[in-house]
């Protein structure tokens, strides 16, 4: 269609679009976004000079952008209920205000005409409105996949690396404070939905069709942790200086394996020192119980290296009377740690032969702990005046053999095609814990560290989608006007 642009003599093609009556603010912005595209391409076809196309990447952020917050402006307007009184869950609220409302999306800053409400007699009550309602948003307007972008952000890095982020894609654009701010306050609420929406995620779970084993696995890894200095106050009002103490944090995988052994998907959990680490055990027994409910013939295996809490924890979270026959395997790795001190003690140089000889006595024989151990027990004395050496890596591998004798059949659980190493549990404390709670200078709070390991699980364990489309679910609210 040939036209004229009103306000300019030349006759150009254009392309009339229709757009709806509840759309007509969308109008400007739209033009200004093919307008500007229109005139770029047309200087970039005039020559065959290099561009910065650089420039041209931010032009068209920017200004999808602003079509994008005048969407949501929108949406958001179709939102409100006006009305002098509304009932919000079976309760009358009273309209007490009219005026702009900001709220906060993946492109930016929105604002909207809104009401606000307060519960019917209670006038010092905070106020609400109805589009924050109706749309789940978190804190005061922020959307929810906004909110949740944020949360994605600060559970892989610190909140001033999100806002640099935010910078660079034009996407998020908002202050690091914000980043610190927003990712806390859905965590908390999170939190309160935590068991619910991680059971129905459970149990939705599609098991994999070679899957025939479960692996459950615990450990743990020292993390600062934020505490108040002793001593008299110091600092403006009062305050006392923050002291960093390392605290233990426990982690741990609930895993589906192959026939092979293979792993096939992990569940991650963590837990915050301070906090029962029997709940991350609870948590992760939850797990393997649906899961078995689903596939009763998935074989159970616990795995851990050889200390004796982890074992007391696993052992009493996963009895056999609740959960049925159990297989129990120290981590076959640190046995060879231990046994290849012991043989450099032993032969020197000479060493490797021998932890490679012992090292397929474990993978093939179901008395190989025997045999080491009569390998190992002539070198126990000391050779001038025959006594016990109580000490050095000798001494350790016979302890750490007798000790975990009956959690090494190392032969059976291959023939069962069941794992033998924590592997998965040890990178877990690595990604889960490492890369992000022990980053130089960190230190952290129990209710903030405790939102960021949880919700860094829900990513490492590919849930996060799943785990925030139900969380939201929960944050969305009715709002019906009521008869004046």
């Amino acid at each position: 269609m040939r036209t004229k642009r009103p306000g300019r003599g030349a006759v150009e093609d254009l392309i009339v679009v229709a757009v709806p009556a509840a759309c007509k603010s969308m109008v400007g912005s739209i033009e200004a976004l093919c307008a500007a595209v229109a005139s770029r391409a047309a200087s970039g076809a005039a020559g065959r000079e290099a561009i910065d196309y650089a420039v041209s990447e931010v032009m068209v952020a920017e200004l999808t952008g602003a079509v994008e917050r005048d969407a949501h402006a929108v949406m958001l307007g179709a939102l409100e209920v006006d009305a002098p009184r509304v009932e919000i869950d079976g309760k009358t609220f009273t309209q007490v205000r009219y005026g702009n409302g900001r709220y906060r999306s993946l492109a930016g800053t929105v604002e909207v005409r809104r009401a606000l409400y307060r519960p019917l007699g209670e006038g010092n009550a905070p106020t609400v409105d109805a589009i924050s309602l109706r749309a789940g948003a978190i804190g005061d307007g922020w959307l929810p996949q906004t909110a949740g972008a944020m949360a994605f952000e600060l559970q892989k890095a610190p909140s001033r690396e999100g806002e640099q982020s935010g910078k660079q894609t034009r996407r998020l654009p908002y202050s690091r404070a914000s980043f610190e701010r927003v990712p806390h306050e859905l965590g908390a609420l999170y939190l309160r939905h935590q068991v619910n929406i991680e059971d129905a995620i459970v149990s939705s779970l599609e098991i994999p069709a070679e899957a025939r084993a479960i692996s459950v696995s615990l450990d743990r890894a020292s993390v600062p942790m934020e505490e108040p200095s002793r001593g008299r106050p110091v600092g403006p009002g009062g305050t006392r200086r923050r002291s960093r103490a390392s605290s233990t944090w426990h982690c741990g995988t609930v895993t589906l394996h192959d026939g092979n052994g293979r792993a096939l998907y992990s569940m991650r959990f963590g837990q915050m020192p301070g906090i029962d680490p029997l709940d991350v055990c609870n948590a992760m027994a939850n797990v393997v119980y649906r899961l078995r409910e689903k596939q009763p013939e998935l074989r159970l295996q616990l795995l851990a290296d050889g200390a004796h809490e982890m074992w007391n924890l696993l052992e009493s979270s996963f009895p056999e009377s609740l959960l049925g026959p159990r297989h129990l395997m120290v981590d076959f790795w640190h046995v060879l740690e231990k046994l290849s001190a012991a043989a450099e003690a032993i032969q020197g140089a000479e060493s490797r032969a021998v932890v490679a000889g012992w090292r397929r006595l474990l993978e093939r024989r179901k008395d190989a702990v025997t045999q080491i151990l009569a390998d190992l027990e002539p070198h126990w004395c000391d050779p001038v005046d025959g006594s016990v050496v109580k000490h050095g890596p000798i001494h350790e591998a016979i302890t750490y053999l007798t000790n975990h004798a009956h959690r090494m059949n190392y032969a059976g659980a291959r023939a069962k095609g069941l794992p033998i190493g924590s592997g998965t549990v040890e990178a877990t404390c690595k990604s889960l814990i490492g890369v992000r709670m022990k980053r130089a200078g960190s230190r952290w709070k129990q209710d903030t560290g405790d939102h960021v390991i949880k919700l860094r699980a829900l990513a490492l364990s590919h849930q996060w989608d799943a785990a925030m489309s139900r969380f939201f679910a929960t944050q969305r609210t009715a709002v019906r006007a009521l008869a004046a």
